[in-house]
């Protein structure tokens, strides 16, 4: 269970880059999440941008959750001050993990939750966040995970943040999965050994090389020799690499590439069910679904899309 807990004026980008990923791990991967908006006093929250957030349950029947969003806005200082606010805020200590975006970071020291812990927030705020909270151990890092309490300085380190939450959560395969959604169209157009936006280290580019060739051949799969062939890669090191920098084997991965893909098309598209097959490299529907099914067993709906 995720708990997003808006602040009377908070701001929506944050608040989307650490949803929509979480959103996405679910939907593509089927994560097992849900989430409850809650506000501090029960009643809808406008945003900086203009935008009404309605709570749907009660901050009283919250009960008990794995991970809750706070994200700050442009009147933080002000909602600091707030009795609801920070008896809002207090009530997330008995969560397994917090975390504080752009100045949500700001709302969790004045109640006391980052005492003694490093955190960050945006850095135009740093100085008067160190002064303002010196029981706090002030980073300049994009993110920081302390503990139970995690921060971030802004949209861009909230999206960074959250998947790494996902890749210790779920693995970094569909860590990666999820990031490519949101980061792969930076990579469009460039050379296929600059390696892919969330790979780094040594062999992420060479990694990258095979995931690009993997995606462009989702119709027509290729066999671990034929990558070895295409890439200029030995198998083994291959085989490494994946398990290295995504925890899954190759064929894995590939597998799962393809299933995603046909899901997608299956949910959102008029195709046939053996044109879907077709597209995503199996010979018959019925491999198909057998796919599926292994993959997302726990997921009871699934093959009503290719049924």
């Amino acid at each position: 269970m995720v708990t997003p807990l808006p602040p009377p004026s908070c701001e929506l980008s944050g608040l989307a880059c650490l949803l929509e990923p979480l959103r996405v791990a679910r939907d593509s991967h089927q994560v097992d999440l849900k989430w409850s908006f809650f506000t501090y006093d029960d009643q809808p929250v406008t945003s900086s941008s203009g935008m009404r957030i309605a709570p749907n349950t009660l901050l009283s029947e919250r009960g008990h959750c794995d991970l809750a969003l706070v994200v700050g806005g442009d009147f933080f200082r002000e909602d600091a001050d707030n009795d609801k606010v920070r008896r809002g805020i207090r009530a997330l200590r008995d969560y397994d993990v917090v975390i504080g975006a752009d100045t949500g970071a700001w709302l969790m020291a004045r109640c006391g939750l980052l005492d003694g812990r490093s955190a960050t927030l945006h850095w135009q705020l740093i100085e008067e966040f160190a002064e303002t909270f010196p029981a706090v151990k002030v980073s300049r890092d994009g993110f920081v995970r302390d503990g139970r309490y995690w921060t971030c300085g802004s949209a861009a380190t909230a999206l960074d943040l959250i998947l790494h939450f996902i890749d210790t959560s779920f693995g970094p395969a569909i860590a990666f999965d999820v990031s490519a959604m949101f980061l792969h169209e930076q990579s469009r157009g460039k050379d296929t050994d600059t390696a892919l936006p969330s790979l780094t280290g040594r062999g992420s580019a060479r990694l990258g090389k095979i995931l690009t060739l993997m995606t462009e051949t989702i119709e027509a799969p290729l066999s671990l020799k034929e990558l070895a062939e295409r890439t200029n890669i030995s198998k083994r090191t291959i085989s490494r690499l994946f398990m290295e920098k995504l925890g899954v084997p190759p064929s894995r991965y590939y597998t799962m590439l393809r299933l995603t893909r046909a899901r997608d098309l299956a949910a959102h598209t008029e195709m046939s069910r053996q044109d879907i097959a077709l597209r995503c490299g199996f010979a018959t529907t019925s491999g198909l679904r057998k796919a599926l099914q292994k993959q997302f067993s726990h997921d009871v709906n699934l093959s009503t899309h290719l049924e």
